[in-house]
């Protein structure tokens, strides 16, 4: 049988990470304005996320500006937020799948062995999740650093890694060490204890002689 207890520490993880997912696809911190080199102003920093870009001005002043033209974006956008969005959904599935196939729930009690094979599903889709979140993040983190290194990119037009891909890189990771523990932990047959039996006596009463 399941353990109950690591079962739950696995969807706690997971559930974190979703939730960071979510956090990080919404911030608009994906990259920020390097100052790295020389003659960098520093009146104003510049933040660009998967659906707005943002100014901040040195008295405080925030202003963003949404993406209007879907078109017009650059695939490594298009392309990252296809992948957190999946992962998203992904995750949600799993949280609903976990939540029938999980111990401590009390669904499906009668049935021990259907809801391992449901809490295993669920691991598996939030691993799957996981692995989404973290191709996303590491090619829109490795296009940043391409574009950083380039010899031809302007100083004042480079841009190092914003807080919203160690947000993702963080909840990519507890979404799949979670998963991790809701498959390890899903017991592949019965019970394992072999049934036991009353010992047999033999025929007659001990201390009887039959002639």
């Amino acid at each position: 049988m399941a353990n109950a207890g690591i079962q739950l520490l696995g969807f706690t993880l997971a559930f974190l990470g979703f939730i960071g997912s979510i956090a990080s696809t919404i911030m608009v911190e994906w990259k920020a304005s390097s100052y790295a080199g020389d003659n960098i102003i520093t009146a104003q920093a510049m933040y660009e996320g998967l659906w707005k870009s943002c100014v901040s001005q040195s008295t405080g002043q925030v202003q963003c500006k949404v993406y209007n033209s879907l078109l017009q974006l650059p695939g490594i956008v298009l392309g990252t937020r296809g992948l957190m969005m999946v992962s998203i959904i992904f995750s949600l599935i799993s949280i609903l799948v976990d939540v029938v196939g999980m111990r401590c729930t009390t669904c499906m009690a009668e049935r021990p062995e259907q809801k391992d094979k449901v809490a295993l599903a669920g691991g598996v889709l939030f691993i799957i999740a996981g692995l989404l979140a973290l191709v996303g993040v590491s090619w829109y983190g490795h296009r940043i650093a391409q574009e950083f290194y380039n010899p031809f990119t302007p100083t004042n037009s480079r841009y190092e890694f914003g807080s919203a891909l160690f947000v993702g890189w963080g909840a990519a990771c507890l979404t799949m060490i979670g998963g991790g523990f809701l498959c390890c932990n899903c017991s592949g047959g019965g019970s394992g204890k072999a049934p036991s039996y009353p010992a047999s006596s033999s025929s007659g009463q001990p201390g009887q002689d039959y002639v």
